[in-house]
Order: C-alpha cells, then sequence, then structure tokens
C-alpha cells in the first residue's frame, strides 16, 4: 500500500500543469539541463521554476547532479550549477491494482527455464511463481522481523500488498482482485496456475499453516480462495 500512495503521489505531482511541462521539458533533453535552461524553455520565471523542479526531485520523478558548466577548475571557477534529469524511476497507477510487472517476471523466469533445461514451459512457468512466491514470503518476513509470529491477518496484509484484496466471507476468504486480470482473461488456465503457485509459495514461506490456498474459479474475482484450518 506504502508503494501505490507513492505511486499516486507521484501521479499526483504532474498534475499541475507548469510542473508537468518541466518534467516532460527535462525529460526530452539528452542531458541534464539547469535550472535556468528549464525555466526558458517551457517559459516560466526563473523562482517558478526552481519550486516545481524541487517538487519533482522530492517526488522521485527527477534526479540532480552539480557540474561547473564552464569546464573550468580551480579558483575562480564558479560554484557547480545543479542540474535536473529525468529519474529511472517509473509511476504507472491502475485501479484496481494491478501488477503486470510481477506476472512478465514470472513468465520471463519460466521461459528462461523452460529455454535452458528443456522443461515444459507449464511447469517452468509454475516453478518460477513458486520461486517468486518464497522471495515475496520472505520480504514479508523480514519486514515483521525474526522474532515476530506470523499471523493469518499478517497473510492477509501480505497479499493486500500484492493487489489480492482479501475479503472474509464466512470460513473462505475470496481474492476480489486479479492484479493479472487482463492476461487471466486471454490465458486463463497459465496464469490461475501461476496464481496458486505464487500465493501457496508466499503462505508456505511466511509459516502459517492455518491459512490454505486453493483453485477456486468464479467471475470477477482471482481463481484463488483462501481457508483457515
Amino acid at each position: 500500500m506504502d508503494d501505490f500512495v507513492s505511486q499516486v503521489n507521484g501521479v499526483g505531482a504532474l498534475a499541475e500543469p507548469a510542473r508537468r511541462a518541466l518534467y516532460l521539458y527535462v525529460a526530452a533533453q539528452s542531458e541534464p539541463v539547469s535550472r535556468d535552461r528549464a525555466a526558458e524553455g517551457v517559459d516560466l520565471p526563473r523562482h517558478t521554476a526552481k519550486f516545481h523542479l524541487d517538487k519533482l526531485v522530492k517526488e522521485g520523478l527527477l534526479d540532480t547532479e552539480f557540474r561547473r558548466l564552464s569546464g573550468r577548475r580551480g579558483p575562480g571557477a564558479g560554484r557547480p550549477t545543479k542540474l535536473y534529469r529525468r529519474s529511472a524511476r517509473q509511476v504507472t497507477v491502475t485501479l484496481p491494482e494491478r501488477r503486470y510487472d510481477l506476472a512478465g517476471q514470472i513468465l520471463a523466469a519460466g521461459v528462461d527455464l523452460a529455454a535452458g533445461e528443456g522443461t515444459p514451459v507449464l511447469d517452468a512457468v509454475r516453478r518460477a511463481a513458486t520461486a517468486a512466491g518464497r522471495r515475496l514470503g520472505a520480504a514479508q518476513n523480514r519486514r515483521a522481523g525474526a522474532s515476530a509470529a506470523v499471523t493469518p491477518d499478517d497473510v492477509m496484509t501480505a497479499l493486500a500488498a500484492l493487489g489480492y484484496e482479501p475479503r472474509p466471507q464466512g470460513d473462505v476468504t475470496v481474492l476480489a482482485n486479479c492484479p493479472f486480470h487482463a492476461l487471466a482473461r486471454e490465458h486463463t488456465a497459465l496464469v490461475c496456475g501461476m496464481n496458486l503457485q505464487l500465493i501457496e509459495a508466499m503462505l508456505d514461506e511466511l509459516g502459517n499453516p492455518s491459512v490454505q490456498a486453493r483453485l477456486d474459479p468464479a467471475p470477477e474475482r482471482c481463481c484463488v480462495t483462501l481457508t483457515r484450518e
């Protein structure tokens, strides 16, 4: 959720027209640009450009560096100029939340396995999904701390962070959102199997055997549901 809020804030920073114009101008340049050059490029006063450029830096959309533009060194060379360039950060916000980046990583890893070992593609994708689930579970354990016992609520929090939107319905918890929705519509068997392997491996790594995942397809939700033993 923190990452999602950060993404929304990043998009929100570009809603202001002058800020968006500055971002697009800086992003289009082949080299980092000074505050004066950026202001001139979008026809803004220098102090206005400074405010918006620094806001974009704060939101992680621009990076800065300092360099003497004259190329001179030593006494009398002047102070280095603050320069702005587009950051490596990528901002994508979808509602409901989708994780096509994660799906792409799993599928690419599966293809690599299949090509390198001669493994059937479906088996390779499931292995890649299992490995990804273990990594995600291990990361959640590190955040929680080694001494903390994982509760069913912790499991639901971890799934919610991936965009699954867990919702209890009696003894069953349904996952109201599939983070791989568009892929699941076109490649249902492949993506549902990937979902199940990912979630099972994450639950196993989290170490709370009271929560079990099973394949239980239904319209307009994830094909996996959870039960508590």
